[in-house]
């Protein structure tokens, strides 16, 4: 979904009712009138200074002696001389929140007051207009006096920081018709006290807490004036007496957002001057009530986000010729976009965004002249985009992005001269886009277009008429050439041209654009050359191409760094220790690149850092001190060289959930600490190291583990019988355990890992969260495999081969009903493959070969659709093998014990001794003698080997 550039339009039915705000009426400096203030409300006002903090001095012109119709914030009668208005509001920022500086930001919160609210302001007998508004009021309430300043007509409290319970005595100023108390920390038990404000037309209590305010509908919707009501955040719930609603003939805005509603209210449509309604961000439920044609004046309608609506869009709203704000976006609403939406003549504002609506965009949209926002972005509509959307001359937002449309790109787009927003991404959009499509986007700031199948090679002449800000044209097809039209725009921050097609050599003049990118993914291209320096704020990722010679230098407020599949050299030393490099550092890849020498010390100052992947380069030694003191998430230096026992300061990574340190030397026993310190993992994988000793039963307390692998190492002992524990793997429903730790919900992006799974190591992303799986494979472990391990019923791949496992397969393995692969192979197990295996249809790799199984194999489809290399090296029969079985359930060429049994076998064994030297010899062993490289490569394994046949032949009971 596009984020909105603009805001919801106050109905043009309501602007009288800004006259009630006075600072739009009258000067705040400076009051028209020659006459001096009176002198005991000059006292007053000073007396009320005197209590206030003015950290920006605000109030300097309040000196004693002047005239105070003349200070900053004061408005006297014209006549009289008496103070009327008192606005001390504080200024706003001057750039809107998201754009602000922190310079910026500093002013603007130096400029609030705080302080305390003397009580003589009670001596302003004539006071009708008092504004305190977003000032830092936090350390008091509101005070009880301003329900004694009989003459008000005009207050707001709103954002000043104000706490506690409202004051009911503020129901006594019957003369008050605007009331802002919204934005503040407020509770109330009960709106009673409202009842007395008999000339309100506009309240606002946003923000209070009214959950136990259960007479909230019967007082408010009876107040005889009331123009506008915003109850926004207040933990309002459905009410019956809702249901009833009918006495608020003069309601024209009503604001419920932010609340508790599970339904939308139907009295509400018997409202008939309503012009806004505003049930955003609540829990409704079921349909959108079709009714609209009760309130033919509505001109804003807001159901946005955290709403469960479910039904289509209801006829009648299409009826709304006045509606000119519309968003529905964020629920569930199904069905089609009706034709009749041309029927919503004056809508500015349209946001269907994130719902389930299918079938195309109707060419009536084309119809609606006025509109500025077109939103329908992330939903399951097909075809064409319609060329009527050219049409819309007024258009500043076109978001169509993540939904099934296809054809090619319409001309009719190019059209859009007034547009800034262009998202077209995430479609099944093919053809060649022409350099006319962009002829007229003068405006355009944002091109949002990547995940498409369409084709851009303009001339390499060619000069774009827009300045955009964003580009993202990820998967298009831009190359090979490096796009030369880039060069000319001058206010670009945020690119994404990756897996483009781009194979040139990067431009000088690309990193030296006059503005600081903030984000640049040129991923999974093929560019080639050296990088000296980055110049990028935020986001980097160059992985996937061809870039060699050292890790290039980077800004200090880089955050993302993603170097990942390339050719990069050299030391870490001048990246991670350089110290204009190490400040804001959140995730680092630079895994599968030829990195060498040992990491160096210098990470204290990295305290920021969550991901770290130096896995597959040639690293070497020990892991330094100082990386422990950071509070990673992830760890991988898996495939290097290092070596070394765990280091205990390891315990002080208390966030971490995955740590692989697989492919390396590692060695020394699997510390008991990791249950204890890293209780948050849900990937171990200390595969391939040399690590001995026996499995800590502490690891048994790692709830949240979904993937332990131990395999290829020399552990011993015997499997834990509390594995059973391990909670995470126990359960059928697959919730993604990485959500627990600490913001990690937003670094799940980029974690990835390498898994043993079905034979085959493979990389997961995305769906890593859904695997689940034990490896302790290829390591010396004895005793019998523990019936607790049918507990682990989440399973989807379990390998204990390659140990030295005895006694039978537990019958429990047969309620692992999700299991995928099973590897048993190669150890001493005995006794019959239980039947329960019929249970396991999920199973695509199984293996119990060469162990001591017998009798029949369990008729099951899975079993039988494994090959006899599953099978080999037992005394099993029945499909899929071929042998034949006596009475007495005995395989047959076990049964027959004739001579010319044996002396085919002793035959067939001079036969394979001979053509094994023959083949031994001229393949492996005489290319030993006459390959160096071979003769080195080959003494560097033996020993590795050697071990590992130990295995092989104590299970083969040779």
């Amino acid at each position: 979904m596009a984020i909105a550039t603009m805001t919801t339009p106050l109905p043009i039915s309501l602007f009288p009712c800004l006259l009630l705000i006075p600072a739009l009426c009258f000067s705040i400096c400076h009051a028209n009138s020659n006459l001096l203030c009176i002198q005991s409300e000059r006292e007053a006002l000073l007396k009320f200074k005197n209590h206030l903090i003015d950290p920006s001095n605000r109030l300097s012109s309040w000196v004693e002696g002047g005239d105070c119709c003349k200070w900053i914030g004061i408005v006297c009668h014209n006549s009289t001389g008496y103070v009327n208005q008192l606005h001390l509001a504080a200024p706003p920022l001057s750039e809107p929140d998201f754009d602000a500086t922190p310079t910026e930001w500093e002013a603007y919160e130096r400029s609030k007051l705080r302080g305390k609210i003397n009580p003589s302001l009670l001596e302003l007998k004539h006071l009708s207009s008092l504004d305190l508004s977003s000032n830092n009021f936090s350390s008091i309430h509101i005070p009880k006096i301003f329900g004694l300043l009989e003459s008000l007509t005009y207050l707001n409290l709103s954002y000043a920081q104000f706490q506690g319970a409202i004051p009911h005595n503020l129901g006594n100023l019957s003369k008050l018709q605007y009331l802002d108390l919204g934005g503040n920390d407020l509770k109330s038990k009960s709106l009673q006290w409202v009842s007395g404000l008999s000339s309100l037309q506009y309240l606002d209590l946003s923000g209070a807490d009214l959950s136990n305010a259960t007479d909230w509908v019967q007082v408010t919707f009876k107040l005889p004036s009331l123009l506008e009501l915003h109850l926004s955040g207040c933990r309002l719930e459905d009410d019956p007496s809702f249901i009833s609603v009918n006495s608020t003939k003069s309601l024209v805005v009503l604001d419920l957002s932010w609340n508790r509603f599970s339904s939308v209210p139907k009295s509400i449509f018997s409202l008939h001057g309503l012009v806004s309604i505003d049930l955003s961000e609540n829990s409704l439920e079921g349909p959108i009530p079709d009714y609209f044609g009760n309130i033919s004046f509505l001109e804003v309608l807001d159901f946005t986000n955290w709403n469960h609506l479910n039904s289509s869009i209801p006829n009648s709203l299409y009826s709304l010729n006045r509606l000119q704000f519309l968003s529905l976006s964020g629920n569930q609403l199904q069905g089609t976009i009706s034709s009749a939406i041309g029927n919503l003549s004056s809508a500015t504002y349209l946001d269907l965004s994130e719902n389930q609506l299918n079938g195309q965009i109707p060419l009536s949209i084309g119809q609606l002249s006025s509109l500025e926002l077109f939103d329908v972005s992330e939903n399951q509509l097909n075809g064409q985009i319609p060329l009527s959307i050219g049409e819309l001359s007024s258009l500043e937002l076109f978001d169509v992005s993540e939904n099934q449309l296809n054809g090619t790109f319409p001309l009719s787009i190019g059209e859009l001269s007034s547009l800034e927003y262009l998202g077209f991404g995430y479609n099944l959009l093919e053809g060649v886009v022409l350099e006319t499509h962009f002829s007229n986007l003068t405006r355009l700031t944002t091109l949002a277009a990547s995940q498409n199948r369409l084709r851009f090679e303009p001339n390499s002449s060619w000069i774009p008429p827009f300045q955009c800000e964003r580009i993202e044209l990820g998967h298009w097809h831009l190359g090979p050439k490096f796009p030369q039209w880039l060069k000319f725009q001058k206010k670009l921050s945020y690119l994404d041209i990756s897996n483009a097609g781009i194979s040139d050599v990067m431009p000088t003049w690309f990193l030296n654009l006059p503005t600081q990118f903030e984000y640049l993914n040129l991923s999974s291209n093929q560019l080639p050359g050296e990088i000296s320096y980055l110049n990028v704020s935020n986001f980097v990722d160059l992985s996937s191409n061809r870039f060699i010679g050292p890790l290039p230098r980077v800004l200090p407020t880089l955050q993302f760094l993603i170097l990942s599949n390339n050719s990069f050299s050299g030391s870490l030393f001048e990246l991670l220790c350089n110290s204009s490099s190490r400040k804001r550092m959140e995730v680092l890849y630079i895994d599968k690149n030829l990195i060498s020498g040992d990491i160096p010390d210098c990470w204290s100052h990295r305290q920021d850092l969550k991901i770290l992947n130096l896995g597959s380069n040639k690293l070497t030694g020990e892991i330094p001190p100082s990386l422990w003191r950071l509070n990673l998430t992830m760890l991988n230096l898996r495939n290097n060289t290092m070596f070394g026992e765990l280091p205990s300061t390891l315990q002080n990574s208390p966030y971490l959930i995955m740590l692989d340190l697989s492919k390396n030397h590692f060695s020394g026993s699997v510390p008991a600490w990791i249950g204890d310190k890293l209780s948050n993992l849900v990937i171990l994988s200390l595969r391939s190291n040399n690590f001995d000793g026996h499995i800590p039963h502490k690891i048994c307390d790692l709830q949240f583990l979904q993937n332990l692998d131990l395999a290829h190492n020399n552990i011993s002992g015997v499997i834990p019988k509390c594995f059973n524990n391990l909670s995470a793997m126990a359960t059928t429903n697959k919730t993604n355990n990485f959500v627990f730790a600490k913001d990690v919900d937003f670094y799940l992006f980029f974690l990835n890992a390498f898994l043993m799974l079905k034979g085959r190591e493979d990389e997961y992303g995305s769906t890593l969260g859904l695997v689940t799986s034990m490896d302790l494979s290829a390591n010396t472990l004895t005793g019998e495999i523990p019936k607790e391990i049918g507990s682990l019923v989440g399973l989807l791949s379990l390998n204990f081969s390659g140990n030295l496992l005895t006694g039978n397969i537990p019958d429990s393995i047969g309620n692992m009903e999700l299991m995928e692969s099973l590897d048993l192979s190669m150890n001493r197990l005995n006794g019959e493959i239980p039947p329960s295996f019929s249970n396991l249809n999920f199973l695509n790799h199984f293996n119990v070969s060469y162990n001591n199984l017998r009798g029949q194999i369990p008729t099951s489809t899975q079993l039988q659709s494994f090959d006899n290399l599953s099978y080999v090296g037992n005394h099993l029969w029945g499909p899929p093998l071929t042998k034949n079985c006596t009475s007495k359930g005995i395989p047959t060429d076990v049964a027959n014990n004739g001579s010319s049994s044996e002396g085919s076998k002793v035959n067939s064994l001079y036969v394979s001794i001979a053509l094994g030297f023959v083949m031994g010899f001229w393949g492996v062993v005489a290319p030993l003698f006459f390959i160096r490289s071979w003769s080195i490569a080959y003494y560097r394994k033996l020993d590795h080997i050697c071990g590992k046949l130990y295995v092989f032949w104590a299970t083969m009971g040779m």
